[in-house]
């Protein structure tokens, strides 16, 4: 039976899990093995990001683990100021080596929740927030989670999520719960594949695709775009007008 969002993996226990898993979010070419189609989702995000807005010069990566999507992003244009946010010190240490080699521009370091981090509003022309969200709970939190990202993009700038997702229909959901435990099998076998469905009951609460984009757009963000999508993941995103209402 899946846990209850109210018996969930608190933020102390997420947080305990990633200081202790640095090196599997350490490798560019194969991001999290455990993702399906981790590297083209990265590739798709940061030329998407920089596509809609080639004169980026502010990035935001929440949650970003060792560094891999700002990586991609600064490979692309490195003269960037990039904020990186995550729960874990060992995560944000990785991330600071890695990414250091990669720009000319500041590395801001947060670590924290981000909703809970005092970050500039109408400032970052990129966010990024690849494996996060899926550790939201209710509704509410959700909503502020959305908010707050809405409150800290520029205006004509991004916000781009990579993750895991449910979906709508049981019969859907279970199919692709199916597809998804043979690739797990594929990489380590039937005990690999119980290890990471135990984790994800334990630990993650995903949401559809459709929740989120209906979510997105309810913050207030515009041409909403899915880049891609295959079995229980996917890449969207969505964009900040670029005049706010008192503008106009």
């Amino acid at each position: 039976m899946e846990t209850l969002l109210n018996q969930k993996s608190t933020i102390a226990e997420i947080r305990r899990r990633f200081d202790n898993d640095v090196e599997r979010f350490s490798n560019l070419e194969t991001g999290q093995s455990a993702t399906i189609d981790a590297p083209l989702t990265m590739d798709l995000i940061s030329r998407a990001a920089l596509a809609h807005n080639p004169k980026a010069r502010r990035f935001l990566d929440i949650g970003c683990g060792a560094g891999n999507y700002t990586i991609k992003l600064l490979q692309i244009k490195s003269d960037c100021d990039c904020d990186l946010v995550d729960l874990s010190k060992a995560m944000l240490n990785r991330a600071h080596q890695r990414v250091t080699a990669f720009t000319t521009g500041k590395i801001q370091l947060y670590q924290g929740d981000f909703r809970e981090i005092e970050l500039p509003k109408n400032h970052y022309d990129v966010v990024v927030a690849a494996a996060v969200f899926h550790h939201l709970r209710d509704e509410r939190d959700w909503e502020v989670a959305f908010c707050k990202i809405y409150e800290v993009t520029a205006l004509g700038g991004s916000f781009w999520i990579s993750d895991l997702v449910s979906h709508e229909s049981l019969a859907i959901q279970e199919m692709m719960w199916e597809i998804y435990g043979d690739y797990l099998t594929s990489l380590g076998g039937a005990d690999y594949r119980k290890k990471v469905f135990d984790y994800i009951d334990r630990e993650d609460s995903p949401r559809s695709v459709t929740f989120q984009m209906e979510l997105l757009k309810k913050v207030g963000f515009q041409n909403i775009e899915i880049l891609h999508k295959n079995g229980s993941f996917a890449a969207f995103g969505g964009v900040k007008a670029a005049f706010s209402k008192n503008n106009l």
